[in-house]
Parts: C-alpha cells; sequence; structure tokens
C-alpha cells in the first residue's frame, strides 16, 4: 500500500503541490494528468525520493519515506522521460551492467526472460540501432531488475509507435495484477490512460482533463 498524506511542494513562493492525499492498493494503476508544469513530474520524484517534499508524509508499505529511505528506496522502480541507457552496450550489455548496480540479483537467462516477457526480443543489437519503442521497453525492463514494490513511470511511452505502446501496456496491467506491483503512470495519451489504468488522478487547476475523463466515464479525482 502507498499512503500519501498531505504532500505539498514549493520551488521558491510557487506552490506546485498543496496538500495532496491518495492512497493506492497494491495490484493498481494509479494515472496522474494535467497541464504541463501542473507538478505530475516533480510528485514522480518526490515519490522516487529524488526530491524532498515541503511538508507532508508518505508510507509504502510498512515504510515511512523519512524514517526509512534507505529501506524504501530498495522497493521503488522510476522510468524518467528522458531514456537512460549506453547507447554503445548492447542490450544484454546494458541489463548486465544495471544489474550489477541492482541491489536485488538477477543471471542473464533470468534478464533475458524479462525482455521476452514485455516482447523485447533484441538481445546482441546495440541500443543505438534500436526503435524507439524498444529502448523504451529497454528502459522500463532495467527499472525491473530488482523486482519493486512501487513502479513510477513518467511518460514511458512518450514518441513511440501504437503497437510498442499497446504491449507496454498490457505487459504493464498483466504486473500489477499477478504480481501485486503498485503503479502511477504520467501520460498525455488520454486514450491510453483511460484504457490502462483504474483510477485517474487530476493535478492542477485545469478543468479539461477532469471533464475528458468523466465524458469516458472514468473515475477520476483532482488533487
Amino acid at each position: 500500500m502507498l499512503n500519501i498524506d498531505s504532500l505539498s511542494m514549493k520551488y521558491g513562493k510557487k506552490q506546485i503541490l498543496n496538500a495532496v492525499s491518495f492512497s493506492v492498493k497494491p495490484g493498481e494503476i494509479v494515472g496522474l494528468v494535467g497541464e504541463n508544469g501542473a507538478g505530475k513530474s516533480t510528485m514522480l520524484k518526490i515519490l522516487a525520493t529524488l526530491l524532498n517534499p515541503t511538508a507532508g508524509s508518505i508510507k509504502l508499505n510498512h515504510d515511512t519515506y523519512k524514517q526509512s529511505r534507505k529501506k524504501v528506496r530498495k522497493q521503488i522502480g522510476f522510468v524518467p522521460q528522458d531514456i537512460a541507457l549506453w547507447d554503445e552496450f548492447s542490450v544484454e550489455e546494458n541489463m548486465v551492467f544495471f544489474e550489477r548496480l541492482a541491489w536485488k540479483h538477477k543471471n542473464r537467462q533470468e534478464l533475458r526472460q524479462l525482455c521476452l516477457d514485455m516482447k523485447l526480443e533484441k538481445w546482441k543489437e546495440p541500443v543505438k540501432a534500436l526503435s524507439g519503442g524498444m529502448k523504451r521497453k529497454l528502459n522500463l525492463a532495467i527499472s525491473l531488475i530488482h523486482d519493486p514494490s512501487l513502479l513510477l513511470l513518467d511518460e514511458p511511452t512518450v514518441g513511440i509507435d501504437l503497437k510498442s505502446r499497446k504491449e507496454i501496456g498490457a505487459y504493464l496491467s498483466d504486473l500489477a495484477k499477478k504480481n501485486d506491483k503498485i503503479v502511477l503512470y504520467t501520460s498525455h495519451d488520454m486514450d491510453e490512460i483511460i484504457n490502462l489504468c483504474d483510477h485517474v488522478y487530476c493535478v492542477g487547476n485545469d478543468p479539461f482533463y477532469q471533464q475528458v475523463l468523466q465524458e469516458a466515464g472514468k473515475e477520476t479525482i483532482k488533487l
């Protein structure tokens, strides 16, 4: 369970997040929508322990962020919007490199299977030769090496083809439900959000997103 209580964030005098509270159960995928600058990425960075909030508290399972930061970090997988891979390395070399940095280890066969599960069949090819969709899949696979309970995804399918987007969506849905993962997902693709997410939270004051979701019959809450 992820519990967020009265989370606030300020940059100088600018209020980005204001007393945000919500919870996510294991097995659920929650979408975060809103205009650029509304605070979606900021929230994910706070949840990834990359930023400290101005106020509020966060608890993941039985551990609080403030008191058990190191333990919490071991339970988090974070995929930023920018792809972070070694272009000259092959898919295999990237997986092995990041596996060696992970706190939980996997052998090459397990790493290979992780890629195959999300239909990333390339293995020996260098990253620079991959399509955008394949790179996104590899980025996601790397974030799952240590088997996190909380997966934070910031626009993980931006700029890729429809086939890859649907394959990633299907994989995430299956992963969450079968393995009780908690997934938070940002995207500007409203069809993707509507089809993939169990619940959707609107960040910021723009009513457009809430209206679109209501018209689609999707349960949504304004943060």
